[in-house]
């Protein structure tokens, strides 16, 4: 038996690696494709590593992946000797390795000029591409190395928060980048900056497709029992106490489709005029009762 579930951990641990790698080897592609069609000719950048290597290619005319590639080992190392995160580490490498070299390997397959002159087409689509790419990364355990590492070292070390550290790191970048290249590059490049991150955090989270609820009521029996009928979804609850006041209520729980919102809404309102609803964002709801039962739940 015990031999079993071993085979059985080693397959599936297998599978999580296969799956890894396919993360991070697709991300280095996309990420390279990227590079060479909507940041490298318009010389826009979301800071980091990439606007480093825009600004001393324009002064040396170096291999960009080489370039990348010499920047990224240094930080390597110090995410090594700083976070000791081995496998992170290692899947890391793999993955920025991967894209140094393919970004020097699509010279002559891909347009040098890219495949608009639209900077703002640059921007939009090197942002989604970008951060398509990062979330594939980070879904397969590694990151492209860059100026994350830097910043979560002095984090660790001054108690700064990371976000300011990127604020500072990456915005003296594009100060960079502004003055090398123009100050209306420098603005494309915060655009992009900010379509990048929110198109990682899209693939890490996914779409807001869910609603998530919160009722304090007074008559939780009833509030349940509307919501069951009008909505149909599982209902948790819990005892809550006003900090104010000093009384008990009830608070109720439920997630729900965004088109129910207003459904879940009037059957509260309809049930207990004095609710107190809260109506929040969801990115996954796992398990429980999320679809209409055939018949009323007791839990969600």
């Amino acid at each position: 038996m015990k031999t079993r579930l071993a085979r059985l951990r080693s397959r599936a641990i297998g599978r999580d690696h296969v799956v890894s790698l396919g993360w991070l080897t697709v991300a280095a592609l996309i990420q390279a494709v990227n590079f060479r069609l909507f940041l490298a000719p318009p010389d826009i950048a979301p800071g980091g590593v990439s606007g480093l290597t825009l600004i001393i290619h324009h002064f040396t005319a170096w291999p960009e992946g080489r370039i990348i590639l010499a920047l990224s080992l240094p930080l390597l190392l110090l995410g090594y000797l700083y976070l000791g995160r081995g496998r992170f580490l290692l899947a890391s490498g793999y993955v920025t390795l991967l894209y140094t070299q393919a970004v020097d390997g699509l010279v002559g397959w891909l347009p040098p000029a890219g495949i608009t002159d639209d900077r703002v087409l640059s921007a939009v689509f090197g942002g989604v591409l970008g951060g398509l790419a990062a979330g594939m990364a980070l879904r397969g355990h590694g990151l492209f190395v860059g100026t994350t590492i830097i910043s979560r070292v002095l984090q660790l070390r001054t108690g700064i928060p990371i976000t300011q550290m990127f604020i500072l790191i990456d915005g003296s970048i594009i100060l960079a980048m502004g003055w090398v290249f123009g100050w209306e590059n420098a603005l494309y490049s915060l655009i992009m900056l900010f379509i990048w991150g929110v198109a990682t955090d899209y693939v890490l989270e996914g779409p807001s497709v869910i609603r998530t609820a919160v009722i304090v009521t007074d008559a939780p029996e009833v509030v349940a029992g509307s919501i069951f009928r009008e909505v149909g979804i599982g209902v948790t609850s819990w005892t809550g106490q006003g900090m104010y006041t000093d009384e008990r209520h009830t608070v109720l729980f439920c997630t729900i489709n965004r088109p129910d919102v207003d459904r879940l809404r009037r059957a509260v309102l309809q049930a207990d005029p004095q609710a107190f609803l809260v109506i929040g964002h969801g990115h996954q709801a796992v398990g429980g009762v999320f679809r209409r039962p055939t018949t009323p739940p007791r839990q969600a």
